[in-house]
């Protein structure tokens, strides 16, 4: 049996459609956090997970699937720092426990762009400023707040997209035809991304034009070379700031 863990967020149903619509036979499918993805994939309570790009440089022993992946290009919409007070005044920063990718990103920008060295406290501790991931990011109230769009603070400090996820296998698991598999759940998304797109509005209680246009103009799930340079910025700064033990090169399936 092949066990993989999926994000249960809407940003990565185009990569997990087909897992979830139609599981091929001996393999087995779990929803999960992205934190509790990484650390099944960690303990080997899994054998490929859907990580956050942070982790892997935190767990040894890891291939990733070559071109497939959850990235911005720009504004993200659903990686957000909501503040009380302007951004040179952030104190503190409440950290949703479910990220692990954008916590990183958050110390680094806050300390490279805006001069920042807050505290950084459990999700549900009150603090000046709050990081919301995902779908609760997506239907958060902001009027009278401060918001970053992390993805879009990225690009303007650096230049390149955000790469927030990608497949990544343990180098011991034995199915042979795991990129296949995986490259056909995305192959049946596109294929079906209609009825994703109202399937997920319906279950989700966000309109069809907001989960269309998510989908498609504020993520994309093929990484290019433009890609992979700002997850190699990421990594060294991430490095530098001591976030990761050390910056190594990714190790393909």
């Amino acid at each position: 049996m092949l066990r993989i863990s999926v994000v249960d967020f809407l940003n990565a149903r185009p990569l997990t459609w087909g897992l979830l619509q139609d599981p091929p036979p001996g393999v087995a499918v779990s929803r999960d956090l992205p934190s509790v993805c990484a650390a099944k994939l960690a303990s080997g309570e899994v054998d490929v997970g859907l990580i956050p790009s942070i982790e892997y440089q935190r767990i040894p022993g890891l291939k990733i699937v070559p071109g497939l992946g959850i990235a911005a290009s720009s504004e993200v919409r659903s990686v957000l720092l909501v503040s009380d007070v302007s951004r040179e005044k952030i104190g503190s920063v409440a950290l949703d426990p479910a990220s692990r990718t954008s916590a990183a990103l958050t110390r680094i920008l806050l300390k490279r762009v805006y001069a920042v060295n807050p505290q950084y406290l459990d999700g549900k501790a009150k603090a000046d400023a709050r990081l919301i991931i995902g779908d609760p990011a997506l239907k958060t109230r902001l009027n009278g707040h401060v918001v970053l769009d992390l993805a879009a603070e990225w690009r303007a400090f650096s230049g390149h997209p955000f790469v927030f996820a990608f497949w990544a296998v343990r180098e011991n698991s034995v199915s042979p035809d795991i990129a296949g598999i995986l490259r056909r759940s995305h192959a049946v998304g596109v294929h079906q991304f209609d009825r994703l797109v109202r399937e997920e509005s319906a279950g989700s209680g966000l309109s069809e034009p907001v989960v269309e246009d998510y989908l498609k103009h504020a993520l994309h799930f093929e990484l290019d070379s433009g890609d992979l340079e700002g997850l190699a910025l990421f990594y060294r700064l991430a490095a530098e700031d001591g976030l990761i033990s050390g910056a190594r090169p990714l190790r393909y399936l």
